[in-house]
């Protein structure tokens, strides 16, 4: 499959046909009660999390069960949801810890729409790759090349999404991930591109 860097990058947890055990993007882990009537802090691992927390929209716990969103609200930097039947303090601690979760329906490709599925891939997918810089990408790109290192974490950016390449020197170097500087994902052979500028890698 022919893969493109995107800015929009989202957790998921492979499986099997079991109904406990097949591939759902992971939404958010619910923390702290909030209050006494029912409602918990949620920390997000989305970013459409206006869609997700919309009123009757109903996300799945690992183990099956179904959490219908009532209402949401973002508050600084967290979101604060009250969830169906969760109608008091103890109610809302006792959901401490618990991840949910929604079934793909389809991945995020970069500067299209949401119904491009053949351009997206997940954060999942970049962590572990190896990085390399070819010596002239552009016009040899199957040529000679070394390793700058490898892809160990995903972050988000409000510019855009950011990749920690670990550098062989243990040095760890934030790569903006657009296409001009990551113009090449390859998943299947274990590889990502990069044409870094002049100071963006530690080690060069």
């Amino acid at each position: 499959m022919a893969i493109t860097t995107t800015s929009n990058v989202t957790t998921v947890e492979h499986s099997s046909d079991n109904p406990q055990q097949r591939e759902l993007l992971r939404v958010c882990r619910i923390g702290r009660a909030q209050g006494l009537k029912g409602e918990v802090n949620v920390r997000v691992f989305t970013d459409e999390p206006e869609e997700r927390f919309s009123p009757d929209s109903v996300l799945l716990s690992r183990d099956g069960r179904e959490f219908r969103v009532v209402r949401s609200r973002k508050f600084r930097d967290r979101w604060i949801v009250l969830f169906a039947g969760v109608t008091d303090r103890n109610a809302s601690e006792a959901l401490n810890g618990t991840d949910l979760y929604v079934e793909p329906s389809h991945e995020f490709g970069a500067g299209s729409d949401e119904s491009d599925e053949d351009d997206g891939f997940y954060a999942e997918e970049l962590i572990g790759l190896e990085a390399r810089i070819y010596a002239d990408y552009e016009t040899e790109p199957t040529g000679s090349y070394e390793i700058a290192g490898k892809v160990t974490d995903v972050l988000e950016n409000p510019a855009q999404w950011l990749l920690t390449v670990t550098e062989p020197s243990g040095a760890e170097s934030l790569v903006p991930f657009v296409e001009e500087i990551v113009p090449e994902v390859n998943v299947d052979e274990g590889y990502l591109v990069l044409t870094p500028p002049n100071g963006l890698l530690q080690d060069r």
